[in-house]
């Protein structure tokens, strides 16, 4: 306190020149502590007069645009780039505004703000007026940034401008990114158009400016601002953000907050959709079916082609096979197979040598129907196709129904249909998609949408499909075969113009030009004749020539042999054009064409590619090749082409003499000794012609076996093969066979004893009774072949040759045959003792029929006559019981035999164990 009153004697005494010096010693003294409230009033006003000189020292902000990538979403990768180059572009827009001195600016801070490509710069300056030193500086500022090659910016193209900000910097990080549509509140009264119009459009033009919506309570009135360019609406944005704006000329000051409005709401799509379904699913279908025309179908057909073609088949590649030609073959000792030979080139399978040819005039002509090739398995049918294409070089799509058929559901048909057929891309999994979309649309909109197809639609698309890439592989392939028969041609003639240009020089007729060119021509050269043109009248005539004199005659007869050699030169290339589009088709095979098994899905898939085929004949696509195991399907195919007959080829089992030729010769070529003996040839006899049971045969005999050995091995495990087949695992397993167990023993019993049985007498006996399905089956199931004459069914036979040995040694095991016998009788006994009831009870009848007619004239006879029948037929039916129970007594004794011998063989081994 007494410091306080000496400074204030001091401050009323000094000079003037020594005022300053006590007033900051005042002004130390008040800073380190309070002054009280009865202070003087000569100090308030020394200090009122310090604070008002600090106010000359100011700060603002200023922003730089175009300095980074304004980003336009997460996914914008360009804000990367302005982030690897952040410190550089600070650095030098920092130096940059630097230079600038006016109003004492001094650069304070540089904060970028990058979700807007620009900076915020913070700066101080001194000024007593503030708006005009502030337009002073900015003035300043651009000019100096222009003289020095402009803003700084992240791809080199200065094309940014330094801004002045009126309102406050808000440098937020949200997920709200720049739009040319900037949405501006009102803080306070609503800023006319035209203020806010002269305040926005310094920065950019403007294209709208909506007016002020009414808002609910609680929420700020605002307009939405349409800049022309994206770089404005970022710029003002920023730069008027809380800027107060007078609002009217009462001076109410609006505070303008600003904000980016996207030019699409947030599930606008989503909304529209689910408000409007009738509409958008119509386009939507449209628009799948435009992109799949135009994008996919062409891919996939290209696909097709390359399938055909072997464009993605590495083995087909030079490289690859130079590679094993020179490095996996050396190195390997197998050897190549001889068995790829088929028996026809080899001239010991007669029969099969018709089917050949049949083919052959089939694949060299031009396809009007469709190639039905029918034999049983394992006779060869594969065997022959491969061959014979692999002889006329031509190229295969092969189409496996077997394979298909595997399918589990229809989504794996599909699939394995697109991946035979080089179909590709393939959405099968989109139709149960769609099917979902179908079931939501009938609970929205109360009927489906129609996306999802049936198996039948989406085989028949793949088929199309294919069927066009078919269509291109036939014109590349002819116009492959075009061109190199053009290149024939010219080499032909090229030959012929060297060989008439070798007789001119032989006969000293032909004149070269190149040598005009360097020594002139005519009697002036000074080379001589030697040069000048010679012609034929020129040349030397041989004296041979001069003794043949030409008469008339003989020149209309030269003229007229050219003219007959000309013709049929032309009638020969238009034979080779027509045999190279023939031979330029495809070939389509189509394996394991039965309708055995697989439900109504293979019978769909039948019928598919059975229209399918029809047209690629009709339409002279390709060859159609349909291969089955039976001649039965034919009839799908018939009515799928009901103009046209189908071309029928049937391959059957060879004869004995061929059969023993193959064997021989095959295992000839092996290194096997062939001197077979009659017994041994007897042994071969009972594989008949099946060509698969052959080919096992001479696998077994190569690997040491002897012929009996190796035949009793194929007739064992056709045994074991045949009693699961035909009578199933279990009880449980025969019921789902199509067949009983006692019509299959009948068969097998019967075809053991006899090579062939009457088709009619096995229909009308027990078991079948009339019932053909049955048999039927059996056949597709080749476990017999039904033959036939005048097309109607008349013998039965084995499914295959070896089969009659196989039902005699399964007929001759005494166990299984007690055990069918067992069953077979008493299905016959049941059968018998219902008949029995049956008379009993029509006896009955009678007794009272004769009783009621008694008096007629002539019914007595008739009742007798009837009763006499029943009693005939009751006696052959009691008879058939007895004989059948005692047989069937003989039977159980010997299970009981066979089980008694098997009892002691496992007593002894336990015993032994």
């Amino acid at each position: 306190m007494h410091q306080s009153k000496h400074l204030l004697r001091t401050l009323a005494t000094s000079s003037t020149s020594h005022r300053t010096a006590v007033v900051r010693a005042a002004a130390s003294v008040g800073r380190r502590r309070h002054f009280a409230d009865s202070a003087s009033a000569e100090i308030v006003s020394t200090n009122d007069e310090v604070k008002q000189n600090a106010q000359e020292e100011r700060e603002a902000w200023l922003w730089v645009d175009s300095v980074f990538p304004v980003r336009l979403g997460r996914w914008d990768i360009r804000s990367y780039i302005g982030y690897a180059r952040e410190e550089t572009l600070l650095s030098r827009l920092r130096s940059l505004l630097s230079r600038v001195k006016s109003h004492d600016f001094q650069v304070v801070s540089v904060e970028p703000h990058g979700k807007d490509g620009g900076v915020f710069v913070k700066f101080k300056y001194n000024a007593k007026e503030d708006e005009s030193a502030l337009q002073a500086l900015l003035h300043d500022l651009r000019q100096t940034v222009h003289s020095h090659g402009g803003v700084p910016s992240w791809c080199g193209l200065p094309t940014g401008e330094v801004w002045l900000v009126k309102g406050k910097p808000w440098r937020e990080d949200l997920n709200r990114y720049a739009s040319p549509m900037v949405k501006v509140a009102f803080e306070g009264p609503d800023v006319p158009e035209e203020s806010l119009y002269g305040l926005l459009r310094p920065y950019g033009v403007i294209s709208d400016i909506s007016p002020p919506s009414p808002a609910p309570a609680g929420m700020l009135r605002s307009v939405t601002v349409n800049f022309h360019r994206l770089r404005s609406a970022t710029t003002a944005r920023n730069a008027i953000h809380a800027a107060p704006v007078p609002a009217s000329p009462s001076g109410q000051v609006t505070i303008l907050r600003t904000s980016y409005q996207q030019p699409i709401s947030a599930h606008v799509i989503r909304d529209y959709v689910t408000s409007h379904p009738r509409l958008f699913l119509p386009v939507l279908l449209f628009l799948l079916g435009t992109v799949t025309y135009t994008i996919f179908d062409p891919i996939r057909v290209l696909m097709v082609e390359g399938k055909m073609e072997d464009w993605f088949d590495y083995k087909q590649y030079a490289i690859y096979q130079w590679i094993r030609t020179n490095a996996f073959d050396r190195f390997s000792f197998s050897t190549k197979d001889s068995d790829t030979v088929t028996l026809a080139s080899e001239g010991v399978w007669k029969e099969r040598q018709d089917a050949e040819e049949a083919l052959h005039k089939y694949l060299t002509d031009l396809p009007n129907t469709i190639c039905f090739v029918h034999g049983p398995q394992g006779s060869g049918k594969t065997r022959m196709l491969s061959g014979l294409l692999k002889q006329q070089g031509r190229k295969a799509m092969v189409i496996d129904v077997g394979e298909l058929s595997k399918a589990g559901s229809d989504s794996a048909l599909v699939s394995g249909l697109a991946n035979q057929t080089g179909y590709w891309p393939v959405f099968s999994f989109l139709n149960s998609v769609n099917n979902l979309i179908d079931l939501a649309s009938v609970g929205v909109i109360g009927q489906k949408a129609g996306l999802s197809s049936s198996l039948n639609d989406q085989l028949k698309q793949i088929l199309d499909v294919v069927g066009r890439g078919l269509s291109r592989v036939n014109v590349s392939h002819r116009s492959q075969r075009q061109r190199l028969a053009e290149q024939a041609q010219r080499k032909e003639l090229k030959s012929k113009e060297d060989e008439a240009l070798r007789e001119q020089i032989e006969q000293g007729i032909w004149h070269d030009g190149r040598i005009d060119a360097i020594c002139g021509n005519g009697v002036m050269s000074e080379l001589g004749v030697g040069i000048e043109h010679f012609s034929e009248k020129d040349a030397d005539v041989p004296r041979h020539a001069l003794a043949q004199v030409e008469s008339t005659d003989e020149k209309e007869r030269g003229i007229i042999e050219e003219q007959k050699q000309t013709e049929e030169a032309k009638q020969k290339q238009q034979r080779a054009e027509d045999s190279q589009n023939i031979e330029s088709m495809p070939v389509v095979i189509i394996k394991n064409f039965d309708s055995k098994g697989g439900g109504a899905r293979k019978e769909e898939l039948l019928n598919v590619l059975s229209q399918w085929a029809a047209s690629l004949a009709e339409g002279q696509v390709a060859h159609v090749i349909v291969v089955s195991d039976n001649r039965e399907n034919v009839k799908r195919l018939a009515r799928a082409l009901p103009s046209k007959p189908l071309n029928q080829i049937s391959l059957s089992d060879a004869d004995n003499t061929s059969a023993i030729s193959f064997v021989k010769q095959k295992l000839h070529d092996a290194g096997v000794d062939v001197n077979f003996s009659q017994h041994e040839l007897a042994y071969i006899a009972r594989l008949g012609g099946r060509a698969s049971d052959l080919e096992s045969l001479i696998h077994k005999v190569r690997s040491g076996m002897t012929v009996q050995e190796a035949v009793d091995d194929i007739v064992i495990r056709g045994v074991s093969e045949l009693r699961k087949n035909a009578f199933g695992d279990d009880i449980e397993d025969a019921k789902s066979l199509p067949w009983t167990r006692e019509q299959a023993w009948i068969l097998m019993k019967q075809l053991s004893k006899q090579p062939e049985i009457s088709y009619h007498e096995v229909l009308m006996d027990f078991p079948f009774k009339g019932d053909e399905t049955p048999l039927r089956n059996m056949e597709h199931a080749e476990l017999i072949s039904i033959g036939t004459v005048n097309g109607r069914p008349s013998t039965i036979k084995p499914g295959k040759p070896v089969y009659k040995y196989v039902f005699a040694q399964l007929v001759q095991d005494p166990t299984f045959q007690a055990t069918q016998d067992i069953a077979f009788n008493e299905k016959v006994i049941a059968a018998a003792e219902a008949t029995v009831r049956a008379c009993e009870e029509e006896l009955i009848a009678l007794k009272d029929v004769d009783a009621a007619t008694a008096s007629w004239w002539g019914s007595q006879r008739v009742v007798e006559m009837r009763a006499h029948h029943l009693l005939r037929k009751m006696r052959a039916a009691q008879t058939k019981v007895e004989d059948l129970g005692r047989q069937n007594e003989q039977l159980k004794k010997v299970l009981a035999r066979a089980k008694a011998r098997k009892e002691p063989s496992r007593g002894s081994s336990w015993i032994g164990w």
